[in-house]
């Protein structure tokens, strides 16, 4: 791939910085003022392509302005072989900053972020949108003035979950195939149920729980082929109680509320992080 790959006649290609769900990820330079960004390259032809999907998502959370933890999309277009999106350049993943911190986080420090990426997923389902791969690395840290906030980025498998105009909710669906990461998925995940705003939640708690303990149970399991593996993986998740998964932190951690009296919003149960656990483990 050339490294003088202009971009809209505004950016300039840099090295490469990493990859996504789909496509990779460059460094970049905005010709006309220097500034750093990020730049996201899909191959044109590729048989599903995804990036102008993801960048309809950025720009339906973005839209209006000063949404905080969401980067701006710069460009959207075609450059030769490939589909562009330029993007803000954010710091390092929460996955960098866990390796960076020996793999294990503090309650202090757990908590705080958490708070950060319960607020960034409850303003994109706000929107009507659910992510639908939740994991550490799709979770960065901003840079400079906005270097405490965290971002929540890469939305090539995200999905509407309602109509935004009437709210009206999707279908009850079974037979889905595993969309995600399998370590941080929910468990109707693995069984095939269409996902929903509870299913991001999920995931959400398996990170803190990963973070906190170091590793989740389910990691490491061996298998010969990705089915069976997924299939490993999720036995392992639907035997290990909450309560297990929890022990030694809050109670908090492993609360089961009862079920919603909507349907939609049914299945919220277990790894919740009520506002309580917040000021207690803080002060």
């Amino acid at each position: 791939m050339s490294l003088e790959l202009r971009v809209g006649n505004r950016f300039r290609l840099g090295q490469k910085i990493g990859a996504g769900s789909f496509g990779e990820i460059f460094r970049g330079t905005n010709m006309q003022t220097g500034e750093t960004v990020a730049i996201k390259l899909e191959q044109a032809k590729t048989r599903h392509p995804q990036l102008a999907f993801e960048a309809r998502f950025y720009r339906i959370l973005n839209a209006g302005g000063g949404v905080v933890g969401i980067p701006n999309i710069l460009f959207y277009g075609v450059e030769g072989e490939f589909n562009v999106m330029v993007m803000d350049l954010l710091g390092p993943s929460l996955e960098d900053l866990f390796s960076f911190c020996d793999r294990k986080l503090s309650l202090k420090t757990t908590l705080m972020l958490a708070e950060q990426m319960i607020a960034r997923i409850e303003f994109v389902h706000s929107k009507s949108v659910i992510h639908r791969d939740m994991k550490p690395d799709n979770f960065l840290m901003g840079t400079g003035k906005k270097g405490h906030h965290v971002y929540v980025v890469d939305f090539g498998l995200a999905k509407k979950y309602r109509d935004p105009r009437t709210h009206q909710h999707i279908p009850y669906k079974e037979g889905k195939s595993l969309t995600g990461t399998a370590r941080y998925c929910s468990i109707n995940t693995h069984l095939g149920i269409e996902q929903s705003r509870r299913d991001d939640l999920e995931g959400i708690g398996y990170i803190l729980m990963y973070f906190l303990r170091g590793s989740l149970p389910w990691q490491g399991l061996k298998a010969h082929t990705k089915q069976e593996k997924y299939s490993r993986i999720s036995e392992r998740k639907q035997t290990t109680p909450v309560e297990t998964l929890c022990k030694g932190f809050p109670a908090e951690f492993c609360r089961v509320p009862q079920l919603h009296p909507k349907p939609a919003l049914r299945g919220q149960a277990g790894l919740q992080l009520p506002e309580t656990a917040l000021p207690r483990a803080l002060h």
